[in-house]
């Protein structure tokens, strides 16, 4: 159970706790270099801090070298999951570990910068939301990284409405409470602002630098493409009608009825008047029919849609807002009057 949090002090001054969400699989070349560069950054923040990596069934050395080095650190926590579930999988079993006020996302293959921990920061204490990491300036291959990423990128820009330049990177910085109203599946950590700025959530970019991967090849490659962009049209949807599925069946299913009705009534008109409808417009009168018939399924998709939402939100106690703060003048009263 995830404990409530308030501002620790440090000398006096109130201070935000930060955890540090690291998902990894098999990269044991990188993780002892990652943890020192990582706790030195954390050090010179002067903030109360912890480290979570979260193992998602490595089969190197990996689990074993984070198990070694807890023993040293009580910052470090090393979570294992029972398999390989997933990137989107382990952030979420962070997340939902973490204890800090601020928690940042990176990668454990050492091409997120640790040192750019404090500009992310920044960007929070400024009273953002969420500060998105921007790889500027990539090296990746173009052909296989570079190409895709910038047709991923726009077409979510596009579908989410949300106004950055790089969707793909997991280093990012979230106020934790934001995390709070977004439920992760599938491969959705990507659109974690898009998601969260459905509740209003503040986002900023921030630059940050991208480095060659020191050791080791990349997990990801043009075998994702398809899924990136099932997920693309999956959060459009959700973005726009989430909380009113009639809106998007509805206006497609009465398209479907009214198109339909219209062959159909066309071909009653002609078989009065003694043509052979079966004869000279067999293929018409079946496709009139089809789109009557689709149309209709189309108008009850969006129903069911509508009562599914509807039981969604009431039987889990899910809001469709989200209350930034809570400003009232009662306390005072009643302060007074003692």
């Amino acid at each position: 159970m995830r404990l409530p949090l308030v501002l620790r002090y440090t000398g006096g001054i109130p201070t935000q706790m930060l955890s540090i969400v690291i998902p990894i699989h098999n990269e044991e070349p990188a993780i002892l270099s990652l943890y020192d560069r990582l706790t030195a950054v954390l050090e010179s923040l002067n903030r109360p801090y912890e480290i979570l990596f979260i193992d998602d069934a490595s089969t190197d050395r990996s689990f074993e070298l984070l198990t070694n080095l807890v023993e040293t650190d009580h910052h470090l926590k090393v979570l294992r999951l029972r398999r390989n579930f997933g990137q989107t999988a382990a952030l979420a079993a962070g997340f939902d570990e973490a204890q800090g006020d601020i928690i940042i996302s990176l990668d454990g293959d050492l091409q997120h910068d640790p040192e750019d921990i404090p500009v992310l920061l920044e960007k929070i204490d400024e009273g953002y939301d969420i500060a998105s990491g921007w790889r500027k300036n990539r090296v990746d291959n173009a052909v296989t990284r570079k190409i895709p990423s910038r047709i991923a990128n726009w077409m979510m820009k596009r579908a989410s409405g949300v106004d950055l330049h790089d969707f793909g990177t997991t280093f990012k910085a979230y106020r934790s409470e934001v995390l709070k109203d977004v439920k992760l599946y599938g491969e959705l950590h990507r659109f974690i602002p898009a998601l969260a700025s459905f509740y209003g959530a503040r986002v900023v970019e921030v630059p940050i630098r991208n480095v060659e991967r020191p050791n080791g090849a990349s997990h990801y490659g043009l075998g994702r493409t398809f899924r990136v962009f099932f997920d693309i049209l999956t959060i459009g949807f959700l973005l726009r009608y989430l909380t009113r599925p009639m809106h998007f069946f509805g206006k497609w299913g009465l398209a479907g009825i009214a198109c339909g009705s219209a062959v159909l009534l066309g071909m009653l008109v002609k078989k009065i008047g003694g043509q052979d409808i079966i004869a000279e417009h067999g293929p018409l009168l079946v496709a009139g029919a089809l789109l009557w018939f689709a149309g209709l399924m189309l108008f009850s998709t969006g129903l069911i849609g509508e009562v599914l939402m509807r039981t969604y939100f009431e039987s889990q106690g899910r809001r469709i807002y989200a209350i930034r703060e809570v400003r009232s003048r009662r306390e005072q009263f009643v302060d007074g009057a003692r």
